[in-house]
This record gives C-alpha cells, sequence and structure tokens, in this order.
C-alpha cells in the first residue's frame, strides 16, 4: 500500500494541478471530501405539502388563491441567495425564518394587505423627509404582501429594483402574486438575509424588521408569535432553530 502511495504522490507532482483537479472532483463524487453545497433547492424544501399546510385554510381568507407555491419559487428564481447560502441548516433557518415572520404579518398568508390600510390617510405611511422617493399624490404606502411592505421609502425602490412603480402604482404588492413576494424577497435580502445566514438568531431578524415596536420589551405577544411559528416550522423543515430567538 506504502508503495502505491508513493507512486501516485509522484505522479500527482508529475502532472501537475490538473490531476489535483481530477482528483478534487473524484473525492467529491465518492464522497471523501465535504461537498460545498447541501445539493437542495428551494423547491426541494418547501415542498408542496409544506407550503400548503401553512396556508390559512379559512376560505374567506382574500389571501386564498393569491399565495401560491408556484409564485413563491418563481419569485424566488429572481432571488438565487435566498435559501441557498451556508450550510443545509443555514439555507433551512432562513426559509423558515422568512415564513415565520410572513404567517405572522398576514395570519398565515390570509391578508394580501392591511387590513385598515385602504382607508388609513396617505400621510400614515408618507416620509416627507424623503425627498429621493417621494409620496404620489393619493397613493397609500400601507403593508402589501407577505411581510407588509410599507413605506414610500420601501416602495420606490422595491418598484425600481423588480420593475413596477412603487410610488404610482404600490397596489400591484397586493394584485399581482408573483410581485407580493418579490417585493417581500427584496425586503428580505436587503435587511434580513444577511442577518439570519450569519447565525445572529431568529432574535435578531425580529429586530430587523419590526425591532422599535416589538423588541426590547416592547409587545412580547408578537414577538412571541413570531418565535413559535419559526421553532414549528423548524421543526417541519428538520432543523434545530438555534439561539437568541427573542428580541
Amino acid at each position: 500500500r506504502e508503495l502505491v502511495l508513493n507512486y501516485f504522490s509522484k505522479t500527482c507532482i508529475k502532472m501537475g494541478s490538473n490531476m489535483l483537479a481530477i482528483i478534487f472532483v473524484v473525492g467529491i463524487l465518492a464522497g471523501a471530501l465535504p461537498k460545498m453545497v447541501s445539493g437542495q433547492s428551494v423547491a426541494d424544501i418547501v415542498t408542496d405539502a409544506f407550503f400548503n399546510g401553512i396556508i390559512n385554510p379559512d376560505g374567506s381568507c382574500p389571501g386564498r388563491g393569491f399565495y401560491t407555491r408556484a409564485s413563491f419559487l418563481q419569485a424566488v428564481n429572481a432571488n438565487p441567495q435566498f435559501g441557498t447560502t451556508g450550510s443545509s441548516d443555514d439555507a433551512r433557518r432562513e426559509i423558515a425564518a422568512f415564513f415565520a415572520h410572513a404567517s405572522h404579518e398576514t395570519g398565515r398568508f390570509c391578508y394580501r394587505e392591511e387590513i385598515a390600510g385602504p382607508s388609513l390617510d396617505p400621510s400614515v405611511y408618507c416620509d416627507e423627509q424623503n425627498t429621493q422617493y417621494p409620496c404620489a399624490s393619493g397613493q397609500r404606502y400601507h403593508g402589501r404582501g407577505p411581510l407588509q411592505l410599507s413605506w414610500n421609502y420601501n416602495y420606490g425602490p422595491a418598484g425600481q429594483s423588480i420593475g413596477f412603480d412603487g410610488l404610482n402604482n404600490p397596489q400591484i404588492v397586493a394584485n399581482d402574486p408573483v410581485i407580493s413576494f418579490r417585493a417581500s424577497l427584496w425586503f428580505w435580502m436587503n435587511n434580513v438575509h444577511s442577518i439570519i445566514t450569519s447565525g445572529q438568531g431568529f432574535g435578531a431578524t425580529i429586530r430587523a424588521i419590526n425591532g422599535q415596536l416589538e423588541c426590547n420589551g416592547a409587545n412580547p405577544d408578537t414577538v412571541t408569535s413570531r418565535v413559535n411559528f419559526y421553532t414549528q416550522y423548524c421543526g417541519q423543515l428538520g432543523v434545530s432553530p438555534g439561539e437568541n430567538l427573542r428580541c
């Protein structure tokens, strides 16, 4: 065996980097070296059973038939880092966290938009100090979509990134299911993705989404709601929830 190894090592040295590359690939295929990725896509993790199981079964929900797995996966295709960053456990925790926050915000995908949103004065979610994304006359920037995208300073850049007029037509986030998911994923990737994938814990994602109104004892009941959804979904996806669950 020693003679074989010596011959093999000398041959590798003579053949250089090409041989090493071949050995590395063969090693991965044989299971001798650690794989760089889990080999599972978001679609493999978010199965029909999982997605349909978290949807509110109440037939009167405006979100019934609007939020679909197909529209979610179409939105994910435009965000290839979502649910694929880090280890398999990291990916599953991120997916569980996204759906936990969405379930809390929408009553398990019952609502397309904030219940009282259409009746609110347009000034409620309008930051008039933000001149880069000024509020359009008569438009309301209340919560819409899975993560309840709110405020003109979010609708504006979300629309620019995705390809819709977020300032003049914010209602499309509640009317088009793919744009609805994409708008929430835009917010997620810009504000939450790096937090959950860097191991800061679910509690840090609560702080990123609604920390001022919920964290540090401001509203422990809503924090508990989010954590309960998260731990439930982690269990369904076969991953431990990790530490630092609350904020």
